[in-house]
């Protein structure tokens, strides 16, 4: 039975500057942004926080939703008590902060989408469901060489073998339970009934060879929100903030920035 209680989640503050909110993705925590932070920091005041069963952030009792993630962000904000921020996220974050904007519009600036996806067709949903399927049918150490491929290019996997390892301990070291059960909300969560109701200014961005989260989907995003930016960066996959957090962070300031004067 899922619950709607918001969980205090952990979170850290850096920089100065307009509140930017970032939200991390499945089985990864707020460090996933590293990389992003020291672009960012000189313009924002930039608050990471580890989603519930993530990171050090509480361990949720029983099943969740979108709904209860949504409503964490929530609890979020108002500990650091700021009233408006800019807010972007990554994967299963990136459903979360649109979600977010449609329940509380009033205390959303801008949005980043970041590598997430909408407007899945049947067979796109089919594979995701898929992955989910497999994991718990044969147990979750058992597909990571199948995000290993979805997640990382060719060139990374071979240059920075001990960054993606990380990443997988980091996925191994979640909780099976909290893993599967954010891999279904981002599985099963179809943004296409309600996103052209998402009023905030918006940079909808992806890598061109992600698999799941792809240019053809980014694309009907960027055309369904009222006002929204699309960027498309070429031969990344999904993991983009481990691969180039540096480039994200920079195509952020590059897009909040005028909305700023």
């Amino acid at each position: 039975m899922t619950t709607t209680t918001a969980l205090p989640c952990q979170y850290s503050i850096d920089g100065s500057g307009p509140a930017l909110i970032l939200v991390h993705g499945i089985g990864a925590a707020r460090n996933t942004w590293a990389k992003a932070l020291p672009v960012l920091t000189p313009h924002f005041t930039v608050i990471t926080y580890d989603l519930r069963g993530h990171g050090k952030s509480p361990m949720p009792e029983g099943e969740f939703g979108l709904e209860e993630l949504v409503e964490d962000l929530q609890l979020v904000r108002q500990r650091c008590g700021v009233d408006k921020a800019h807010i972007a996220g990554h994967s299963l974050g990136g459903m979360i902060g649109p979600a977010y904007a449609l329940k509380y519009p009033q205390h959303v600036l801008s949005l980043g989408l970041l590598s997430t996806a909408a407007f899945r067709t049947d067979d796109d949903a089919a594979k995701v469901m898929g992955v989910v399927t497999a994991m718990e049918q044969k147990g979750i150490p058992q597909i990571l060489e199948t995000l290993t491929d979805r997640w990382f290019t060719d060139e990374f996997i071979a240059d920075y073998p001990d960054v993606v390892a990380a990443r997988l301990q980091q996925v191994i070291d979640t909780d099976p339970n909290v893993f599967l059960n954010v891999f279904r909300i981002y599985a099963s969560t179809e943004m296409a009934p309600w996103i052209a109701r998402v009023a905030a200014p918006s940079l909808v961005l992806t890598g061109e060879n992600d698999g799941g989260c792809n240019p053809r989907l980014n694309q009907l995003i960027a055309a369904a929100l009222p006002d929204a930016t699309l960027k498309i960066l070429p031969r990344y996959k999904h993991s983009l903030l481990l691969e180039c957090g540096d480039l994200v962070a920079q195509h952020l300031v590059d897009f909040i920035q005028p909305l700023q004067r």
